[in-house]
């Protein structure tokens, strides 16, 4: 699963529905991958992809190897040649990798299922957990209406492509795209759907929204980096019009989502992260049933 391109809407349906039904039925899942193992490659930070993968596999009874990629010969070797040797004696490869050409070297050279743990231009298994956590709120995912507000990068590529296979109406508020992220066929798709659409009129947008939905306006390896500055404010200035906040929520009965990590003050207010409509550490939660659906599904457990 590198993204959401090889399954059809009803595969996807289907991995979200047995996410849904493992979480409410945890007790029913714990020897399903005894005796398996999962390699998790992480050449960039995390905080729910990490936890979400280790929990999933112990509690389904099997073993995850966390691998830090600076710890590795991955650095200094081919990905194919390393990815060669590594899938003779796991199972499952779940990568976090900082460029997709590398992710995609990997599946191609891997005797074993690789699972995008996010790249630059994908991240499906946060789009699994944001779909699970919608259908869970409303009961339905055909229909339902998200708003996504930020920048156009990795997790909205993913969900424009996870939006427009399940039904949701999906718009965009994206006044920037995040160049690296850029997929022009995976949005020609999006089009001809009928389901995604992007606007500027941020206000317009939430009118009507059952979920509303925000990211960091800069990645994570480049917030804290002094070779970025100049570009973090020029994003910054650039988006605080549509900053997620009291004032455009007004009036609105929709849910507020963010994937995290959450930059307060930037994308969105500490008031809404902690206010009554926000499921935003619910939707994260749900990253260790995503972890879980995936890997049975790759598994080939349902």
């Amino acid at each position: 699963m590198l993204n959401f391109k090889e399954l059809s809407g009803q595969q996807l349906n289907e991995i979200i529905d047995k996410g849904i039904e493992i979480k409410n039925n945890p007790e029913k899942y714990e020897k399903e991958l005894s005796g398996k193992s999962s390699a998790l490659i992480f050449q960039k930070t995390s905080t729910r992809t990490r936890v979400a993968f280790e929990v999933a596999m112990t509690q389904l009874g099997g073993h995850a190897l966390y691998i830090d990629w600076r710890t590795t010969n991955f650095g200094i070797a081919t990905v194919e040649d390393e990815t060669r040797y590594l899938s003779r004696n796991v199972d499952c490869i779940m990568a976090r990798l900082l460029r997709n050409a590398d992710l995609v070297k990997m599946a191609a050279s891997s005797r074993v299922p690789v699972i995008n743990g996010c790249d630059e231009k994908y991240h499906p298994s946060q789009a699994v957990a944001d779909l699970m956590i919608m259908k869970e709120k409303k009961g339905r995912l055909k229909g339902t209406r998200l708003v996504y507000i930020g920048i156009h990068n990795n997790v909205c590529n993913s969900l424009v492509e996870g939006c427009t296979k399940t039904g949701v109406k999906l718009t965009t508020v994206t006044p920037l795209h995040n160049e690296p992220s850029r997929d022009e066929e995976l949005l020609e798709a999006a089009r001809k759907t009928g389901l995604w659409e992007t606007t500027s009129d941020v206000k317009a947008a939430v009118r009507d929204a059952d979920f509303v939905y925000t990211d960091t306006w800069v990645d994570m390896e480049f917030f804290t980096d002094p070779k970025f500055a100049v570009e973090k404010e020029k994003r910054v200035k650039l988006m605080m019009p549509f900053q997620v906040n009291d004032e455009l929520l007004k009036g609105s009965s929709a849910y507020v989502m963010h994937d995290m990590p959450i930059h307060r003050g930037y994308e969105i207010t500490g008031d809404v992260v902690e206010g009554s409509k926000s499921i935003i550490y619910e939707q994260a939660e749900n990253r260790l049933h995503a972890a879980k659906t995936i890997l049975l599904k790759l598994l080939e457990k349902y």
